[in-house]
């Protein structure tokens, strides 16, 4: 029955989460989002928080502002008002100082490249980051239109080390049901070149891909968006992800007239540095995009 109980708390959670990224532009009832789901207000926020560990206005402020700190960058004509607009926000000075407290400069000043010495802050708190000596100037993308995808996961807050002991839980679950045909993937609910690395929500997920019926499941399902993606092929160390982040966030993206869009990208392994001896890894990165 517990187990029952907290895949249906689960389940109910990421519904809330799908609904507020494809509705983050527009004002989000939190009586109406309850009714939905035939539950309460009250047990809706009480849930949330204990599947997320934050509060669903807290995810709300969170996901808003990222979506503004890229498109302050890939909306080059459009007016702060318009951004604010396109993030939910009614007011601009109500934008411009819930940004400011967040990214501690105004939108104006992140435009003017202050966006690259935030970005260069957070890389910081990586210590493997800043010693890595990878680079991406290079790197071209390839346009693709990617299906849903169907996975087992696991959540990990933060972007750390420890990620691997997550990894090591979904490859116990793996070795136990004797599951031999399977992708590892990850899902970054958070952009690691704008946000707190301690503050990032971190999804590693499991697609079996015998599509066998697993009963009594340890893990929770949930879909991956489909949709067209800019898919980037990277391998190296453990360390040269983060740089990854930074210049794709910082460089690639403003320079490429696409626009993100506020589906979580995902990064699809062909070797797994959490579960790697030597923590080399070569995967597909897909960034949500739209011209």
């Amino acid at each position: 029955m517990k187990r029952d109980t907290l895949n249906k708390k689960t389940k109910i959670s990421n519904d809330i989460l799908f609904y507020i990224y494809t509705n983050i532009d527009v004002d989000i009832n939190m009586d109406e989002l309850a009714q939905s789901f035939d539950i309460s207000k009250f047990y809706m926020h009480k849930i949330f928080k204990e599947i997320f560990g934050r509060n669903i206005y807290q995810s709300i402020k969170s996901i808003r502002l990222q979506k503004a700190s890229t498109l302050l960058l890939t909306n080059k004509y459009s007016t702060i008002t318009e951004i604010a607009s396109l993030c939910g926000y009614s007011s601009q000075t109500s934008f411009i100082r819930v940004f400011k407290e967040r990214f501690l400069m105004t939108p104006t000043q992140w435009k003017k490249d202050g966006y690259k010495r935030y970005s260069q802050t957070i890389l910081e708190e990586s210590q493997k980051a800043k010693e890595s000596n990878a680079k991406f100037d290079n790197l071209e993308a390839s346009i693709v239109k990617m299906p849903q995808i169907e996975a087992y996961y696991i959540r990990h807050n933060g972007y750390n080390d420890e990620i691997k002991q997550t990894w090591q839980k979904i490859q116990t679950w793996t070795y136990s049901n004797n599951i031999k045909n399977y992708i590892h993937i990850a899902l970054f609910h958070d952009n690691p070149s704008v946000t707190h690395l301690e503050e990032c929500q971190y999804v590693a997920c499991i697609e079996v891909n015998d599509k066998a019926i697993l009963e009594h499941e340890r893990l929770p399902k949930f879909n991956i968006s489909d949709g067209v993606y800019a898919k980037f092929d990277i391998e190296g160390d453990d360390g040269d992800f983060l740089p990854f982040m930074h210049w794709l966030y910082t460089e690639w993206l403003p320079n490429s007239e696409y626009e993100t869009t506020t589906k979580p990208p995902y990064a699809i392994y062909k070797r797994n540095k959490y579960l790697s001896d030597d923590n080399r890894f070569e995967l597909s990165f897909y960034l949500s995009i739209k011209f």
